[in-house]
């Protein structure tokens, strides 16, 4: 998220084999491709984004970095015009900040952070403020290892937990709606938000300004949009004029 505490429209640049692809609930095979992900960065900092939502797909999946070429682009291109967040398959410190050191302004741990606690803290205390925990709610609860793995975690207490840990954010994903422009599921991006003091950014869901509109009104500091963009419901500009007249 960009320096200002106003709530922000993030648009998402999710990475496979290279290309932009969406996925319907985070479920490989699902994707919609839709080019090179330079070109798409270029494409939404134009369109007035502050910042970028990186996900390194394959890495989400495999458990460590696979599309480092695509991002270290990403950073070459826009890195000094647009704050950027990147996640997927960063499971080390070491990896974190390696990310942070090439121009990445937060990094995004999910089954990491699940699995090694600890590493919130470690990477929080030498970078304060960069590491985004993510949470991906399906059924109710956490998931992990790309949305495969259920955690039994309640995603509130989660966060909790993590703030604690010094996570600097939370981004929190509804997976039972995600990729399928149906809709937001408010009252548990209410739930996330009410239990943290810290910016949570919420995703998932999104098909309507309504929904973006919600989600700001549900207290959160931030949405990300990847389909409803792409499939062009709405426009960024469009959604950025509505929660400013907001």
């Amino acid at each position: 998220m960009s320096a200002d505490s106003e709530f922000e429209v993030i648009p998402a640049v999710d990475v496979q084999d290279g290309e932009v692809v969406q996925l319907v609930q985070g479920e490989r095979g699902t994707g919609k491709r839709y080019g090179d992900p330079v070109e798409a960065a270029e494409r939404w900092i134009d369109a007035g984004a502050g910042t970028l939502h990186l996900v390194d797909l394959d890495g989400a999946f495999e458990g460590e970095r696979v599309n480092a070429t695509a991002f270290e682009a990403i950073v070459d291109a826009v890195g000094d015009r647009v704050d950027l967040q990147l996640g997927g398959g960063i499971r080390t410190a070491e990896d974190a900040a390696g990310l942070l050191d090439l121009g990445i302004d937060r990094v995004i741990l999910g089954t990491a952070a699940i699995e090694n606690p600890p590493i919130v803290e470690a990477i929080s205390a030498e970078y304060p403020g960069t590491v985004m925990v993510s949470l991906d709610a399906k059924d109710g609860e956490v998931v992990v290892s790309g949305w495969t793995e259920s955690t039994g975690l309640d995603p509130a207490e989660a966060a909790e937990r993590y703030e604690e840990l010094g996570a600097g954010a939370i981004l929190f994903t509804n997976v039972d709606v995600e990729g399928q422009l149906e809709g937001i599921d408010r009252g548990a991006v209410e739930a996330v938000v009410d239990a943290v003091d810290i910016p949570v950014v919420a995703s998932g869901g999104v098909a309507s300004i309504d929904d973006v509109v919600a989600l700001q009104r549900a207290g959160a500091a931030a949405v990300v949009i990847g389909t409803a963009l792409y499939e062009g419901e709405f426009t960024l500009r469009e959604a950025k004029r509505a929660v400013e007249s907001t």
